[in-house]
């Protein structure tokens, strides 16, 4: 139950290194925005420093081109603009149901979900060291063209991550806005705790968000103290891969929806 998380960090590469320092030199469990910058570069690491690539900004720009599309905000005026926004009381645009209908409050635009396999680079990792104790990490950048300060499931325990050495640990990957409503790892973890098997936890955890949001892309990977594991996904075709010392590299496991 050692925790380290930072969130809307800026300036700083490492961000799992940054992670890690907040649980080995803090009483905190999350640090956010400018502050978990200084604390980061206070504790050694490199910065501050300028982040983008010329691929990123390129990206930036484009997206501007086109009127700022697509993008994560909903019930708002202009729609096809770059702002400054607005509510728009009169409407309310729905994700995730391609109906577009009417009611009392105006129209119901649908607009496809944006976070999928191409637009998020989340990296979840778990390992069991030869004393069976379990550590899990994730980093990420975030969804590609979100609202600036938006923090997704990466530092959120129990939703990207979460181990416990008596049971397992758990990595999770998408539609992280999502899926932190469900906290799907912690769900995974304490699912093993009650008896099911690795794909039986992941399975469930997967299927409880299904139900709720059908459109949502999304995977997690359970693994037993034992090393036993499984993953399960929705929306899309995953892959993870496991490596133990016997192995001269890692086998990469495909999981269908």
């Amino acid at each position: 139950m050692e925790v380290g998380a930072v969130a809307a960090m800026r300036y700083v590469k490492d961000g799992i290194r940054a992670a890690h320092l907040v649980m080995k030199y803090s009483q905190h469990t999350l640090l956010a925005g400018e502050g978990a910058s200084a604390f980061a570069i206070s504790m050694g690491l490199p910065g501050p420093m300028n982040l983008s690539s010329p691929e990123s900004v390129k990206k930036w720009s484009d997206w501007k081109e086109n009127q700022c599309q697509p993008n994560f905000r909903k019930n708002v005026v202009p729609i096809n603009d770059c702002g400054p926004y607005k509510p728009n009381n009169g409407a309310m645009n729905v994700f995730g149901d391609k109906r577009t209908e009417s009611c009392e409050m105006g129209a119901i635009e649908y607009r496809p979900p944006l976070v999928g396999p191409h637009n998020h680079d989340t990296i979840s990792m778990a390992v069991i060291d030869k004393m069976g104790h379990i550590a899990v990490g994730t980093s990420t950048n975030g969804a590609t063209y979100k609202i600036p300060g938006r923090v997704g499931d990466g530092p959120i325990v129990g939703s990207s991550a979460y181990a416990d050495d008596e049971v397992g640990g758990c990595g999770a990957t998408g539609d992280g806005d999502t899926m932190m409503r469900f906290l799907p790892c912690y769900q995974v973890v304490e699912s093993m705790r009650q008896g099911m098997k690795p794909g039986e936890a992941a399975k469930d955890a997967i299927s409880r968000i299904a139900r709720r949001y059908p459109d949502f892309v999304g995977a997690v990977v359970a693994v037993d103290k034992n090393g036993s594991h499984a993953g399960a996904c929705h929306g899309w075709t995953f892959q993870y891969s496991v490596q133990n010392p016997d192995m001269d590299d890692v086998q990469v496991f495909t999981v269908l929806p």
